[in-house]
Order: C-alpha cells, then structure tokens, then sequence
C-alpha cells in the first residue's frame, strides 16, 4: 500500500540533519513566513481548523490548548517533550536522530504562535545519538539566524534551550517534566493549576510532543484544509505508528488516521510469521487495553479506539499471535510501570510493586486460585486515584488479557494437594 509521507518524507534518503539538504526541501520558510507575515493568533486559529491533536498520548486539540493561556502579560514557555518511552514507542527517536531540523522548526513556529520568546526541548536521557544530533541541528539553525535576536529583521526574538533527562519514564508526564526542567524531583504536580496557568517557573506553559509540533510547518504550507481534509472528522491528519511484536515489516509508518487496523497488520506491517495465527494487538503503547480479532476493522482513530475499551495513545502498536505467553507480557508491563513509579502516591506505589510480586510468584509455579481475580482486582481499585496516569496504566492490558485468556493464567496456578489423614 503507497502512503503519502509527511514527517518522514527524506528519511532514509536525504541527509535532513544538514541545514543546506533541508532548506531544499523548503525547510524553515514557514517559519520565516511566519514570523514575517502572519500574527500569532493566526497561527493558533490555523491550527485549530486542521483539527490537530496532540500526537504524545492523550489526543487533546493543540489549538484548543494554545488558547488556554491567559492573557496576563507574563513570560510564556513552549516546552517540546522528547522524553519518549512508553514501551512501544520509538517514533520521536527516529524523528530526532533523522530530521531534527524538522523539529526545531515546528518547535519555533509553535514558540511564535503563543507569543513566547523562549522554547524548551527536553529529550530522554537515553537518547545520546539523538541529543548530539539534534544540537548540531541547532548550532546550524543559531548560525543560520533562525535562533536568536530580532529574526528576520523583525522585533521577535527566541532562545531555544536544550534538557536532558535522567532516565525517569515519569518525566514524560508533563508536570513531571517541568519540575525536572526547573531541577526538582522528577514527581507529577496536582492539577489544577494546569501548566497553561502555571506551568514553567510559575509561567504560562504549553507542552508539546514532537510529532505534534513536527507537522507545524506543513499545516502552514499547504492549509489547515488539507489536513482537516485527512483522517476522520474528529482525528484528522497524519500519525507515525510503531509497529512491533509479531509482524513481518516491524518499524515506523505513517499513515492517515482511520486506516483499518487489518490493513496495518497485514498490508502495511506484512502479517504474521508463516503459519502464525492473530490473537491480539496493542494499539497504543503499553497503556492501552488489548484488542482482538473482532477489532481488527476498526479505524485506527482515538474515537474508534476508545469506544472499542483502549486508546490511539502514543501510536505504538504491538502485534501478539498464538505463540505469546500473555502472564509473561503482562509481567514485563507490570514491572515496568511498578519500576518506573515516582512513589509519591501510595496506590500506585504499592500496587504496582503487589501486582508484580504477584506475578512473578506466579510465573514461579506458586500462585495460587485467587491471584487470578486478585489481579484484575488490585489493578482496578488503584485507578482513577493518582496524580498521573501512570498507576492508571497498569489496568487496561492486564484486565484485558486475564479476560480474554483465562486459561493461561490459571494455568499457572498451583494445584491444590489433597489433605492426606494423620
């Protein structure tokens, strides 16, 4: 199947990471387009009508979340977050490592657009090829006098500062984010207030995803109509999916929103193995609830998704077949997520490090009847009630997986000796 590439156009063939080779493609014109000739408000209605969403995991209207911020004539702050590591995901990697100055030029256009003079860009610590590449991507754009004082011989001046996390997946829950950027513990704030309020430093802020900023400067070139036009009403445009697990063509593809998950499995990701048979997918990182047979004609969009029990997400798609142990899949997430727990909320804390212990006990040869419904119990009473969504995070895949595939689980479960009469 031939997809129209957007963000990932060049990749692959072009050497987007030098400034010259991504000028030639019309590279950093919409920003100076921008800046010369359109208001910043214009810019926020633009993205608007595309209907773009954020592209990071939760799905909220980008320029719905631009227009939250007050007009009280304090600093402003564009953060972009590159903190990616939901298990899955590796669609911002590519993006850094292959056309960051793709991204630095959605991370200005979206700077201008809120009226802010300073962008932050916090990247995953893990991401050191990414990080150098994308700050000899910035050197090129300082010296080519996209960053700096009085661009384009207008008033408007930007800094763009570069963060490195530590390694802490919370971090890429936006308040979580900030307190690292400002160098507190990396822990989820209470909201409200929401950063749009009071967000970096106190200031108003607007947290951005990659991706999302990224397709900035083609909404700009060729209309919000156009992307409007793409997708589904309420999803519209492009999405990069990762696609991994039991497919032939694992990787990134980008693809309009809506596409049937039956057309990415088998057509676009190439299927299963030989002789392999489909038992489910995970369609939107290790959030998201598992989906099944009867699921693979839905759109791949956040309100077919939704409406099925999961979520578009972070647009990671795992794909399982019938040679997946799915107490040991929910094992790996459980301990992911109990793993990567700031600990400052108590059902997530311990409930995470409970339903691991569980399961590890379990993949043991010691569980017993009960930790069966223990776990779709434990993992349902600690949802809802956290700061963040991360102790959310454990329930959608395990609950899904201990219904659909009882029988493994219980297979696991120790056999009651008989009492033997003394």
């Amino acid at each position: 199947m031939q997809l129209e590439k957007i963000l990932t156009a060049g990749i692959g063939e072009l050497d987007l990471c030098d400034i010259a080779v991504y000028r030639e493609q019309g590279g950093y014109a919409q920003f100076e387009r921008a800046v010369k000739e359109l208001q910043p408000a214009a810019i926020v209605d633009i993205a608007a009508k595309s209907g773009l969403r954020g592209r990071g995991g939760a799905g909220f209207p980008t320029g719905r979340k631009w227009q939250f911020l007050p007009n009280n004539g304090r600093p402003r702050y564009m953060v972009c977050n590159c903190d990616e590591a939901e298990p899955g995901t590796f669609k911002d990697r590519m993006l850094l490592e292959y056309t960051p100055h793709q991204i630095i030029e959605g991370i200005l256009i979206g700077t201008y657009a809120i009226g802010s003079r300073h962008a932050y860009m916090y990247i995953r610590g893990e991401f050191k090829r990414g990080y150098e590449t994308f700050m000899k991507a910035l050197e090129q754009a300082r010296a080519a006098d996209y960053v700096g004082e009085r661009l384009f011989g207008s008033d408007y001046s930007v800094e763009l500062t570069v963060h490195r996390g530590a390694g802490a997946y919370i971090c890429g829950e936006e308040t979580a984010l900030l307190n690292s950027l400002e160098g507190k513990r990396g822990e989820p704030r209470l909201k409200p207030p929401f950063p749009a309020i009071k967000g970096l430093y106190g200031e108003p802020t607007v947290v951005n995803n990659v991706e999302t900023l990224g397709y900035l400067p083609h909404i700009l070139r060729r209309g919000p109509e156009w992307f409007a036009g793409v997708g589904t009403p309420k999803s519209t445009g492009y999405k990069i999916v990762s696609m991994s697990g039991h497919v032939q063509k694992p990787g990134n593809y980008e693809i309009p929103l809506g596409l049937p998950m039956r057309t990415l499995v088998y057509d676009i990701a190439g299927g299963l193995p030989p002789g392999r048979k489909f038992m489910g997918i995970q369609p939107g990182g290790g959030s998201s609830a598992c989906l099944f047979e009867e699921h693979l004609d839905l759109g791949y969009d956040y309100e077919a998704l939704a409406g099925a029990g999961s979520m578009l997400g972070s647009g990671a798609a795992v794909v399982f077949d019938d040679t997946t142990d799915f107490v040991k899949a929910a094992h790996s997430l459980v301990r992911f997520f109990a793993h990567e727990s700031c600990g400052q909320c108590t059902p997530c804390r311990e409930g995470g490090n409970w339903l691991e212990m569980t399961l590890e006990r379990m993949l043991h040869g010691r569980g017993v009847e009960s930790d069966v419904d223990m776990l779709v119990d434990v993992s349902h009473s600690m949802t809802g009630i956290n700061l963040c969504p991360l102790g959310d995070s454990i329930e959608p895949f395990l609950a899904s997986v201990v219904k659909r595939f009882p029988e493994q689980f219980y297979a696991y479960v120790r056999t009651p000796q008989t009492a033997v009469a003394v």
